[in-house]
């Protein structure tokens, strides 16, 4: 701004300057006006009249004095150039002209007379390029005057920015794992710039997703630890009856119900494993995967309690990690299994695009604000609990979390009776053929077909399916 204020007086001055130079000649031309008629008339007086500083002075064609203005009377010429034949007047400086003090801006005009020419000077003080001093004190004092009225627009525009922001800084350094409720706070709109106030608003959104994720954690640490602690709890009572009278115990007995504990540890350890591992990125093992015949393997290597209906396409295919797609219709049926009446149904299909897995129970279903709330870690509704005390409360968090990891979802959607759990997930480019495509034959190098085996082996986290099952899944469809 300094800068700019400087650029601007130089440019001022330098107006003036100008200015003052144009008044000095408009005078000269005004002395000049009034005393050329005069030598014309032969009426010229030997004192001549001059306004303000400037000095005039009449020589004849014989380069005597024959008249002058009052501070030049009794003084030889002031000046002894004269303009050339073919220009009526020339100018120059001189410090200081005969007869004058100081440098002086001399304008010679020549006057030509039936006798001769006559020579007429015309002297101006002369005009420094700032124009005057007053200028420059003027100058000066506006650019002060402006670079102190923007300085204090400036500090008051960055105090007026920066309290805001310093008193977010202050509030967040507050901020620990202890008061993540607190919030910074948020500048109305007139007191700060728009996007100061923006930040504010996301630093709290974020402040909020944070105290989001940290309470789930909270939650999830707790359930843990509390269903970790229960069997734990019961298989140390049952181990205590014992050792307090040991000829009465049934051992047998207790060791049963201490494995059973020890099943029950060994399924949440698992669980909260594979949800760390889904936590942290773990990558997939992705390949081209016909999801009907997937669904199928599974179905035939399970023993159910309740009739299963199948409606599995052909040709879905899927580029998914097999173990855990089949670790998601395992959590699914699991839970199908403890809630249904009579009866399950497995629908595998295409549509638009999309690979549809559905698992449908004739169960009671789940109300609808509910829906979300069983996806959540360690949450069984009350009636989940009373059904399966034995549950770890992870399979549905685990099944949403394989689904995001496949860029798909899982959700429960309406049904006519019993809980609906559809899982969506992209569809191979080539939806048309089967994820395992034959090599072309020798005869018909463009035609794809089947190979007699289905190269595939679905692993979950508790057996292998052996390969002649998946053959016969694929037969049976």
């Amino acid at each position: 701004m300094l800068l700019i204020c400087l650029g601007l007086g130089l440019l001022f001055l330098m107006y003036e300057g100008g200015k003052e130079r144009d008044n000095a000649r408009q005078r000269g031309l005004a002395a000049w006006n009034k005393v050329e008629p005069l030598i014309q008339q032969e009426r010229l007086p030997p004192v001549l009249s001059h306004d303000h500083d400037e000095a005039v002075q009449v020589l004849d064609p014989h380069g005597r004095v024959a008249a002058a203005s009052s501070q030049l009377l009794g003084d030889p010429p002031m000046a002894t150039f004269r303009p050339p034949d073919d220009v009526m007047n020339t100018t120059r400086v001189l410090c200081p002209p005969a007869g004058l003090d100081g440098c002086r801006t001399v304008a010679s005009i020549s006057v030509h007379q039936p006798d001769g020419v006559w020579s007429l000077y015309v002297a101006t003080p002369t005009v420094p390029w700032y124009g005057s001093t007053t200028a420059v004190f003027l100058a000066i004092g506006t650019s002060l005057l402006l670079t102190v009225a923007v300085t204090t627009l400036v500090f008051r525009d960055i105090t007026k920015a920066v309290q805001p922001v310093s008193a977010i800084q202050r509030q967040l350094a507050d901020i620990t794992a202890a008061h993540l409720e607190r919030r910074v706070p948020v500048p109305g709109a007139y007191d700060t710039y728009e996007e100061v106030k923006v930040l504010a608003e996301t630093v709290n959104d974020t402040l909020d997703r944070l105290e989001a994720a940290y309470e789930r954690l909270r939650r999830f640490t707790s359930d843990a630890s509390h269903d970790l602690r229960s069997p734990i709890t019961a298989m140390r009572l049952q181990l205590d009856q014992a050792f307090a009278h040991p000829e009465d115990a049934d051992w047998p007995q207790a060791a049963a119900k201490v494995l059973a504990g020890i099943d029950r540890l060994q399924a949440i350890v698992t669980d909260l494993l594979s949800l760390a591992r889904l936590d942290a990125g773990a990558p997939l093992n992705g390949e081209p995967t016909d999801l009907g015949v997937l669904a199928a393997a599974e179905l035939d290597q399970r023993t159910h309690g309740a009739v299963i209906v199948r409606h599995l396409q052909e040709g879905v295919c899927v580029d998914c990690d097999q173990l855990r797609i089949s670790r998601v219709l395992v959590n699914l049926l699991d839970n199908a299994e403890r809630h249904t009446a009579s009866k399950i149904t497995v629908t595998v299909r295409a549509e638009n695009g999309t690979a549809v897995m559905e698992v449908l129970d004739d169960g009671d279903g789940v109300a609808a604000e509910d829906r979300e709330r069983v996806f959540e870690r360690f949450t069984r509704l009350d009636a989940a609990r009373s059904q399966d005390a034995g549950g770890t409360g992870l399979g549905l968090a685990i099944a949403r979390e394989i689904a995001h990891a496949h860029s798909g979802t899982l959700t429960i959607e309406d049904s006519d009776r019993g809980a609906r759990f559809v899982l969506r997930l992209p569809q191979c480019p080539a939806t048309s053929e089967t994820p395992h495509q034959a090599m072309p034959t020798a005869d018909t190098p463009g035609r794809r077909i089947w190979p007699r085996r289905l190269r595939a082996i679905v692993m979950n986290d508790r057996r292998q399916i052996p390969q002649r099952t998946v053959d016969t899944a694929r037969q049976r469809r």
